[in-house]
């Protein structure tokens, strides 16, 4: 057995969370440890987006109660560029369009956050990490996001979390609007990172990206709880099933 896989990366005690006034989280318990992969399953408006941009610290979603502990380091106060430094990732769901900002030099500015490289070595780096994700190099030159379709944003997500290399990666809904070549692109790209010193969370609706990503366990959340947790063998049921048998048992 690695030991290094039983030690905690992120853990999540009794987190309720409110937007605008309202309880959207309801008391998550959650941990992952070093080198696992783990999935958030659910139908929509049940809270996965809202974990996610908890566990990054965004001012919207306000921590009531409970803590996020980060490498045993509790970060629930804590801005969220303290927590990217830390190691702290996340991909956007929605990644927003930024006239006049070149990729390349957001690139660099982001990765400094974790690595110290010298605009050469960067320019390397960035080019070969470019190829894993089928970037051509003259893409690099362009505005952040801008005109870009749905998946070619998130092509570019990927891209950024494989210059920071961060230990932790929330992907929220990473999948949503993929074509299956972008899908397993995207896939491969988390693939290689997988190590005892990395852990993910993926948030998503469906099977498919699990499918190449293939997570340690899945946990349901329904209105604001984690409702049931598994193996890969409960996306597969969620597949068949839908969430309404879930639903139907937590609600009685």
């Amino acid at each position: 057995m690695n030991l290094i896989k039983m030690e905690p990366m992120l853990q999540i005690k009794d987190l309720r969370v409110e937007v605008d006034g309202k309880e959207i989280l309801k008391g998550i318990n959650l941990k992952v440890n070093k080198g696992e992969i783990h999935a958030i399953m659910g139908p929509n408006g049940t809270g996965k987006s809202t974990l996610a941009y908890a566990i990054a610290g965004h001012p919207k979603y306000k921590i009531t109660n409970g803590s996020i502990i980060f490498n045993g380091k509790d970060m629930t106060k804590l801005a969220p560029y303290e927590r990217a430094k830390e190691g702290l990732f996340l991909a956007f769901q929605y990644p927003t369009e930024i006239s006049g900002v070149n990729i390349s030099h957001f690139l660099y500015t982001i990765s400094k956050l974790r690595n110290n490289l010298n605009p050469l070595e960067f320019r390397k780096q960035l080019i070969e990490k470019g190829r894993i994700v089928n970037i051509d190099k003259t893409f690099l030159d362009r505005q952040l996001n801008v005109g870009f379709s749905g998946g070619e944003k998130k092509i570019l997500e990927i891209l950024q979390m494989l210059m920071i290399n961060p230990k932790f990666a929330v992907l929220d809904e990473t999948d949503s609007g993929l074509d299956i070549d972008s899908l397993q692109t995207i896939s491969n790209a988390i693939n290689q990172l997988r190590s005892d010193d990395f852990s993910a969370l993926v948030v998503t609706h469906y099977q498919r990206i699990l499918n190449f990503i293939k997570p340690d366990f899945i946990h349901v959340l329904i209105d604001g709880n984690i409702v049931k947790t598994g193996d890969f063998n409960l996306a597969k049921e969620l597949e068949s099933k839908g969430y309404t048998w879930l639903n139907q048992d937590f609600t009685k």
